[in-house]
This record gives structure tokens, sequence and C-alpha cells, in this order.
């Protein structure tokens, strides 16, 4: 399992797999209720828009699909990558998708046409993780050249590099208040930033081997990352203290997500399984 996320109502989880398909699960029993298959190659990453209706996925085969949650329909396929699509997000309106590659881009696209009505270049290295600030007016992308990089959603235009990772960046988000942004590296380390001013304001270490994974509590007080150390740990994003680490899976954990209520996260790993953890 490469991706996981989970719709807005907390109630179902969807995860993005090596076998070539996107499930749908019900996040109490347990249950896959809608497998989506449709791709060519294996499900990098996913995500849900905000209204639960549809899901978007990023695959090895370089294109992102979008989907409906209901009727498993692919309803639109968005191509224009030139190699495997790394992530996907979708922006707080639900109207553009944006995707990070291997072929160091990062584009945003018209959710309801298909169109690619940006491409933001300027990563020296493959890009593995995007994210969309919560106004919707930038979006943040982690590269395999050891950077993040915040931009400008309407012009394309790089407004910061955030410089201090000694590894490629696998993951990052966006804090719900839209002023910090964290990354996970292949240096170990996960890493707060002022995305205002592109400090690094906090250095969370405690992870044996890279992280591939980041993401926000809803209240932005806590940090989850996912791990080649096969667990996943939560962050005081204050102190930067590892308040728990949820240890359990038997691989690489490739994807963490948190659901609404703040209570529980949800992880994907390549021993193939899904886990929600309460915390």
């Amino acid at each position: 399992v490469y991706g996981v996320a989970v719709f807005p109502d907390g109630r179902r989880v969807v995860s993005g797999s090596h076998d070539k398909t996107v499930k749908v699960w019900d996040a109490a029993t347990g249950e896959c209720v809608a497998t989506l298959a449709g791709h060519s190659g294996w499900v990098s990453s996913v995500a849900v828009f905000p209204d639960g209706r549809r899901v978007v996925s990023g695959s090895g085969d370089g294109t992102v699909k979008v989907w409906d949650a209901a009727t498993g329909e692919c309803v639109a396929t968005l191509a224009g990558h030139s190699g495997t699509v790394m992530s996907v997000a979708v922006f707080p309106d639900g109207r553009r998708v944006v995707s990070g590659s291997k072929d160091k881009t990062v584009k945003v696209w018209d959710a309801a046409t298909g169109e690619c009505v940006a491409t933001l270049a300027g990563h020296s290295g493959w890009v593995s993780s995007v994210a969309v600030f919560p106004d919707g007016r930038r979006v943040v992308s982690g590269s395999g050249d050891g950077t993040v990089k915040v931009w400008d959603a309407a012009t394309g235009e790089c407004v910061a590099t955030l410089e201090g990772h000694s590894s490629e960046v696998y993951g990052v988000a966006v804090f719900p208040d839209g002023r910090r942004v964290v990354s996970g590296s292949d240096d170990e380390t996960v890493k707060v930033w002022d995305a205002a001013t592109g400090e690094c304001v906090a250095t969370l270490a405690g992870h044996s081997v890279s992280v591939l994974s980041v993401a926000v509590f809803p209240d932005g007080r806590r940090v989850v990352s996912g791990s080649k150390d096969n667990t996943v740990k939560v962050w005081d994003a204050a102190t930067g203290e590892c308040v728990a680490t949820l240890a359990g899976h038997s691989n690489w954990v490739r994807s963490v997500a948190v659901f609404p209520d703040g209570l529980r996260v949800v992880s994907g790993s390549w021993d193939k399984t899904v886990k929600v953890w309460g915390c």
C-alpha cells in the first residue's frame, strides 16, 4: 500500500496499492466497500475531495484519475506528466487537483475539464509529495533534490525554497492555519518550517531510517510521520517531542493520514495492510 487518505466524514478510508487498484474501506468494520480499477501502473497516492463524493489517485502509469466514490466509476483521466505521478492533493474548493511527478514538475488541473492549468517547474529532482495550503492560494512540494518549495497556485511562481534537509524529501503537509509546513526526509528527520520566512523552526528526530510520509492533526498541535523503520510516530509540534510510537507494521510505512476528529490515524504499509490507530 502506497497511499492512504480519510473521507471528510471520517467513516471511510481510501488506499492506493502496488496492485494497481484504489480501495475504499469502512473505517469502523475494516470492510472493503469499493475497488476502483483502471490504472495500468501502481497507485502511488490518493486523496479525497472536500465533499467526499470523489477520490483522486496518482499512478506509475503517469496519469491522475478522478473517481466517483459511490459508483467506482472513473470520471476523468488527467494526462500530461512524462513520468510516474508520486503524489496528488485536492484544493479546498474541490475545483482543482495538484500532482507531483518523477518528471520533476508539479501540475495543477481543472478537476471538471481535466485540463492542466499550470505546470510548476523548478525542482532539480523528482517531486515526491504535494499539498495545498488551506486558503488554496499556494501549493507546497517536496523533492528528491532535498528541498521543499512553496508555489503561488495562480501564477506558478516559486515563492519560497525551504532548505535544510540533507537528503531527499519524501513527504510534505501544511498546518491547518497555513503558517507552517512540515516535511519528512531520507535524512531520518521531520522538519517544521515557517511558511512565510522559510525558516526551519523545529527538527523532530527519532526515526531510525527514512521518513516517507507526514501529516498534521486538525488542531495543528501534533504531527504524525511514517517511516522505513516500520513505525508511525506522533510528535508534539511545539516541543518536538515524540509523544507516541505506533508499532505493528512489518514493513515500511509509506503513507499516513489523520481522521477529521483528530482521534485516529491511518497508515498504509508495504506489508500490504492499512491500519487505523487510536491516538
